[in-house]
């Protein structure tokens, strides 16, 4: 039955008033709302946010975290048919004024003082804001701007205005109908400027319950809310599914609690992207060096166990008594204790996305009995395309159309979808709405790829970055750089890689080592450095690195199609990538056109003959100050394999 979000609200709370919907951690302590709190705060607020103006079809921001009163927020915009906007609490100020502008935003919601001098500080850029609501008081009680007020004091007028008007809140909703926009989410924009993708609660409702439906999610699922409502996957999972299955939504005190309160709330169906599951690994990996020689080899002997049946047993496949024998004391020794100190005891149901994953780090939470699984989709899809079947999640497929989405590839090898959950359209850019959806219904994703024998999607790259090596003795040879730039950063040294070779004689890339992994590394080795630029040009460190570009291209060489995408020469570079700094999307992706621009000496310096190249670079620090880093970068081969011809 088709239906919208507040709909859902007063639905779970009739059922379930004093059930938990939300949790809070606040100064070390989980503070819980219930269903019957979420509906009575969010008519509170919408009532609050009618006599300040907010009108059906208005545009208003929320910036912030996950917090319950923001989520009550949204649920309140979307009760009076206004069109809430979650935007990147760790966005620059600057990036705000696209977004605000384009949308024609005037009233505005933030979470604390941080917020709140971003908006101000782009006022005078967006003369269309008329009000700024926020929610933390900290910092703020002094500050005498026009427009600012607390968001208590809108909920109290809203309460007085509910008791005087008890039916207008149940009124305002039964206005709204499934087909009306419920949210607009702004693409991170890897070139120009990002466009807000329009979804109704139809199309974002529709995906919700067809992920709910393939993994069986009912209302005892646990999640937390840890990754950026501005994102759409986390507003799915967070949002759209909680409201439609009623479970707990958990959101943690802070970004740097986020692993203490992982292990606290054990959820039962947890997402995360890539970035997250290596960055958990890689702090497991330090850990275990730090070992003694005893635990170490006992990890390892057990974890060869695991990488053996492990898989298979989590497929539902039989395994040899011994195996089976050796897998239960290692999962008594190993893999519980392990799983229990990523905080994955719990995890019934674990999907990963918006990137690709290496396949040693998906069998390895596999391997030890995480019910890790990946997902295909994006902003214009409503996130959720093809899921993975619990007994067929493979490392090199993203899964199987969900229920009510097609699938067909172009004569390009793009694949093109069409479902309920497509975006109505790019707000005020016809033109590019035209560009992705067709007349009779289909969206180009502009990724390249196709569906396999068992009728699981694999993605290459996207279109426009698959290419081709010109010259040389790989002449024609497919490119693929994602491909090549996700099997580097499986490594935990590696944590990110910008590769070119399309249309070029060979393949170079530049690299991000993984400071902490790296640190750690020389700690052991009593290498001192004196920082990130120093330890990434410490020659040990460019062994370790070549080390394992070669162990990549080893591995590329077995591949016929991709063979010829082996790394030739590398570089580490002087700094980390930053979204700051322009050169990644707020959703941590690589704007590699921007890269190439930004570090044009280092890319030529890379195709010619050079060993070495000074670089200066503009940074921006987190206080808000700008500076330069600089340093002499190394240049340095790596040994390429003949492609291994596959027996007939």
């Amino acid at each position: 039955m088709e239906t919208t979000f507040p709909h859902l609200l007063i639905e779970h709370s009739q059922k379930r008033p004093n059930a938990p919907a939300m949790r809070e951690k606040e100064y070390g302590i989980w503070q819980a709302w219930s269903w019957s709190d979420m509906m009575q705060l969010t008519q509170n607020m919408a009532c609050g946010m009618h006599l300040a103006g907010l009108k059906r079809g208005d545009h208003m921001v929320v910036v912030g975290s996950n917090r319950p009163r923001l989520y009550a927020v949204m649920l309140a915009a979307q009760s009076l048919g206004a069109i809430p906007i979650p935007l990147y609490q760790d966005a620059a100020s600057s990036e705000y004024v696209f977004p605000i502008n384009n949308a024609e935003v005037s009233f505005c919601v933030a979470e604390d003082q941080e917020q709140v001098d971003k908006l101000i500080e782009i006022k005078t850029q967006c003369p269309r804001i008329k009000d700024i609501y926020f929610d933390d008081s900290r910092g703020l009680r002094k500050y005498d701007e026009p427009g600012l007020s607390a968001l208590d004091d809108l909920i109290a007028k809203g309460k007085s205005f509910a008791q005087k008007n008890p039916a207008f809140f149940q009124n305002e909703i039964n206005q709204a109908n499934p087909g009306d926009v419920a949210a607009m989410f702004f693409t991170s924009g890897t070139t120009g400027n990002p466009k807000g993708v329009v979804h109704t609660h139809r199309s974002l409702l529709d995906r919700a319950q067809a992920g709910a439906e393939f993994d069986r999610l009912t209302e005892q699922e646990e999640v937390l809310a840890y990754l950026p409502p501005a994102w759409i996957g986390q507003n799915i999972f967070s949002y759209a599914q909680w409201l439609c299955c009623g479970y707990v939504v958990n959101c943690p005190e802070s970004a740097v609690t986020v692993t203490i309160d992982l292990k606290e709330v054990g959820p039962t169906y947890y997402f995360a992207p890539p970035r997250v599951f290596e960055g958990l690994l890689t702090s497991v990996l330090i850990r275990i060096e730090d070992a003694s020689s005893i635990k170490k080899s006992m990890f390892h002997f057990f974890m060869g166990v695991a990488k053996r049946c492990g898989p298979a047993k989590m497929d539902g496949q039989s395994t040899s008594l011994v195996d089976s024998v050796l897998y239960a004391i290692g999962n008594f020794c190993v893999y519980g204790p392990l799983r229990n100190n990523l905080g994955m005891s719990r995890v019934r149901v674990g999907y990963t996305a918006g990137e690709a994953i290496g396949p040693d780090l998906f069998l390895f939470y596999r391997s030890i009995g995480v019910n890790l699984k990946q997902l295909y989709g994006s902003t214009e899809t409503a996130v959720f395309v093809c899921l993975q079947p619990d007994n067929q999640a493979k490392a090199d497929t993203v899964g199987v159309p969900c229920r009510g989405v097609e699938i067909k590839v172009s004569d390009v090898g793009e694949i093109l979808v069409k479902s309920k959950g497509l975006l109505k359209e790019y707000y005020k850019n016809p033109q590019a709405t035209a560009e992705v959806l067709t007349a009779d219904g289909w969206y180009h994703t502009s990724d390249a790829g196709f569906i396999d024998s068992q009728g699981h999607l694999k993605i290459i790259d996207r279109v426009k970055d698959v290419g081709r090596i010109k010259g040389g003795a790989n002449d024609g040879a497919m490119f693929a750089p994602k491909y090549v730039e996700n099997k580097l950063k499986f490594f935990p040294y590696i944590k990110e890689v910008v590769a070119y070779g399309d249309q070029r004689e060979k393949v170079c890339v530049m690299i991000n080592i993984d400071f902490d992994a790296v640190g750690n590394w020389a700690e052991r080795r009593n290498l001192p450095y004196a920082g990130y630029t120093d330890l990434a040009q410490k020659p040990e460190v460019y062994e370790l690195i070549q080390e394992c570009i070669e162990k990549v291209n080893a591995d590329l060489a077995q591949d016929q199609l991709l063979a010829g995408s082996q790394v030739s020469r590398y570089l580490v570079l002087h700094k980390e990538l930053d979204a700051d700094d322009g050169e990644l999307t707020r959703t941590n992706k690589v704007r590699r056109g921007y890269i190439e621009d930004k570090y044009n000496a280092l890319v030529d310096a890379l195709y010619g003959s050079k060993t070495e190249q000074f670089v200066e670079t503009a940074v921006k620090f987190e206080d808000g100050r700008s500076g330069s880093v600089s340093a002499t970068l190394k240049i340095s081969d790596a040994q390429t394999f003949a492609p291994v011809e596959k027996a007939a």
